[in-house]
This record gives structure tokens, sequence and C-alpha cells, in this order.
């Protein structure tokens, strides 16, 4: 597959995530939908949305819930769909939030796979495949982002992939299958081997291995990760979507 094929596959996958059509996103206009726990949705709560936003980069379409439709249509009638990921809006929609319990999670920036490339870099590798192979490394703290933190069947870690320098790893990068046939690539390097492009390595193999087996590879990282944004460009990623959810105040 190449990107404009992903592309369309995001829309589908999207169009689930935040109870809409596929063709929302292709208007200028913003969307406001109800949330629903739809089949094929990636599954990273088993309730239904509070507040989610999703923008391609003209407008955004918006699954609520019902008691924000009044404070939501008004706020978003007359604003670019881009512009409400700006500071000052999510700002405003905070304070909305908060008079039900509610509270922004941080913003994701997403990649979609663009080319594939090939690793610029060669160290020896271990792969690790479903959870029998991972299950060793949940609880080890060296690798937050490569792996959940524990074994979660609505979307397991499948494949992860180490480098080693002799018997000692220096990163490891893991994927969740997030939504059925769509694995998140994360990636952890420690201290002693960053910048020597482990990780874009790691990145990139794994990338490479995800579409040779059928599936479709994409990431996400912060605004001003910019370390985890070059292994992305690094790796044949393009940035193509940010996204937003509330979660309960603790």
């Amino acid at each position: 597959m190449q990107y404009p094929d992903y592309l369309s596959e995001l829309k589908k996958l999207l169009s689930k995530d935040l109870n809409c059509a596929e063709s929302d996103f292709d208007k200028e206009e913003n969307i406001l939908t109800l949330p629903a726990l739809n089949e094929g949705r990636r599954v990273y709560s088993k309730e239904k949305d509070f507040f989610r936003m999703a923008t391609l980069g003209t407008n955004a379409v918006i699954s609520a819930n019902e008691t924000l439709f009044p404070f939501l249509k008004e706020f978003i009638n007359t604003k670019k769909g881009s512009r409400l990921f700006d500071h000052p809006n999510l700002n405003l929609i905070e304070k909305e939030l908060n008079k039900y319990g509610y509270t922004l999670y941080y913003p994701h920036h997403m990649f979609l796979s663009k080319k594939r490339v090939q690793p610029l870099q060669a160290y020896p590798v271990k792969w690790f495949y479903g959870r029998e192979e991972i299950n060793p490394f949940y609880g080890d703290q060296r690798f937050p982002n490569a792996l959940c933190e524990e074994y979660k069947p609505e979307r397991p870690d499948t494949i992860a992939v180490c480098a080693y320098d002799n018997d000692k790893i220096m990163g490891m990068a893991g994927c969740s299958e997030d939504a059925p046939h769509w694995l998140q690539i994360g990636i952890d390097v420690l201290p002693e081997y960053r910048s020597k492009g482990v990780g874009s390595y790691l990145v990139t193999l794994l990338k490479n291995k995800i579409e040779e087996q059928g599936d479709i590879p994409f990431y996400g990282t912060g605004l001003t990760h910019y370390h985890s944004w070059n292994i992305a460009l690094n790796s044949g990623f393009k940035p193509v979507w940010a996204e937003i959810e509330a979660r309960k105040k603790e």
C-alpha cells in the first residue's frame, strides 16, 4: 500500500472512532457527533468518549456527550477546525469540560507511512512475537513507550524488536494492535545509546515488517517531542492528523 491508500483507510478508522461518515473529513465545516462503541474502532476505553476531537488539517470532527452540545455547537460554528487545537481554544474547551469533572488529555500528533525506507544503520537485533515472547518485558521500566504497561487483550502488543550491544539491550521498538490491522509503533532507547540512530533503525525495521505482513503501521507523539518526530520522519512516516480526548479528573 502507498500513502493515498492509507489515507483512505484512516478515514474509515476515524469514522468508527468518532461515529461519523468517512466523507465528514473532506468537508469544510466542523462536524459534531454523539459517541458510540463502534466495532473496529481503536479501543482505549470500554466507555464511550465524553469528548474526542480530530483533524486532518481542515475541519474538525468532534464526538461528544450530548451535555456538551449547546456549548460546542456555538463554539465551533465560526472557527476553522484545525485552529480548535490552538491553546486559547483548548483552554475554553477545558473550562467547559471541568464543569462535568473532565479534563483534556495530551494532544497527539499522528503519523502514517508515506514511503518505504531502508535503515541507515545496522545493529544486531532480536525479534519477539506474541504474548508469550513479549511477556517477560512487562513491568520493565526501560520500555514505557515500546510496550503497554501490561498485556491488554483489547489492544495487544504483537511484535517487539530489540537492538543489542553484545548482550545489552540498546533500545526496543514495539507495536500494539489498537484496531484490527492498525499497529501503533512505540520506541524506547536507553540514554547511553541515544543519538546513534538506534531509534530510527528499530522503528524502520518494525514499520517495514508490519507492512510486509499486510497491516498498517502508525505512530504518535507530542508537539515538542522533536527526537520522536525525527525518528518518525527518518523511518518514512508523514504527519497526517491530530487528535485529543477528555478524561475524568483525578
